[in-house]
């Protein structure tokens, strides 16, 4: 069994109210059952990892929590878990990077991330001067940043989420460890040649079932991008075994698939070899 980094994981969905949207992605996208948005506990989570080969999983939480569940696993089991922290306030810049800095000084922290299309009512695209006080604080703290790219499910402003804009973030932040989340559909094509162009942008295959990852994501992955790519489910979305079966199906050389589901978020989050 392939070992893997499930680099985006939620545990919380049940137990805050979910926005009506949330609903119509599960019916019109993913077809999900009642699992969907379920919050499981920290045995069933770490039974489902071990059953797949999941070492390690980050989970997302919101700069605000302070009890929430993802809290308790990772302070439980600090050897299977590290936190990707959200919910900023970016029109607050200074509170939103004082929350930023008490939460890494206290927590395993693998990156920030934001959502373009998810606050603000989708007005501000990652070019917009709002967000550069994190980018700062996150190179500042060397901690990477993930960011929503590609049409979000959800019936919100997709422009923000072209990952075209992260092509003058990357050229005035060079320092900035920087990955795309939720892939780049449709414009894929883009996210590559961005990724070619710049040493410090990373893709996500969260939200992703691997059997729809298009070719053109695949063809790099085996020539150019062997260390671009990271794994991830967005478990419950999608569940641990149905991602790493069909991970396991696809046309990859096994020290391609060994890099996409483990090295490189090990590298990238993690500072390993």
């Amino acid at each position: 069994m392939p070992r893997s980094i499930d680099c985006l994981v939620n545990v919380d969905f049940a137990d805050r109210p979910q926005p009506e949207f949330m609903t119509r992605v599960k019916e019109d996208y993913f077809k999900g059952d009642d699992s969907f948005l379920s919050s499981p506990e920290l045995d069933q989570l770490i039974e489902g990892m071990d059953a797949h080969g999941v070492e390690k999983a980050i989970l997302m939480t919101r700069v605000t929590d302070v009890d929430g569940r993802s809290l308790r696993f990772v302070e439980a089991r600090p050897d299977r878990f590290a936190l990707g922290v959200g919910g900023f306030n970016l029109l607050r810049p200074m509170k939103a990077l004082r929350q930023l800095q008490a939460f890494t000084d206290q927590h395993p922290v693998a990156y920030a991330s934001v959502g373009p299309s998810f606050w603000g009512d989708g007005m501000y695209p990652p070019t917009d001067a709002v967000y550069y006080p994190l980018y700062a604080k996150c190179c500042e703290l060397d901690l990477p940043l993930c960011m929503n790219t590609g049409i979000p499910g959800p019936p919100l402003p997709a422009d923000p989420q072209h990952p075209l804009h992260l092509d003058r973030v990357c050229y005035r932040f060079p320092e900035l460890r920087l990955s795309m989340i939720h892939g780049a559909d449709p414009w894929w094509d883009v996210a590559i040649r961005l990724m070619l162009k710049y040493e410090n942008l990373r893709l996500m295959t969260s939200a992703w079932a691997p059997k729809y990852l298009p070719e053109e994501l695949l063809h790099f992955m085996r020539t150019r991008g062997k260390d671009r790519v990271m794994f991830a489910t967005d478990y419950p979305v999608l569940s641990f075994e149905r991602c790493l079966a069909e991970a396991a199906a696809l046309d990859l050389p096994d020290e391609v698939r060994e890099a996409w589901l483990y090295g490189n978020a090990n590298a990238f989050f993690f500072g390993g070899s």
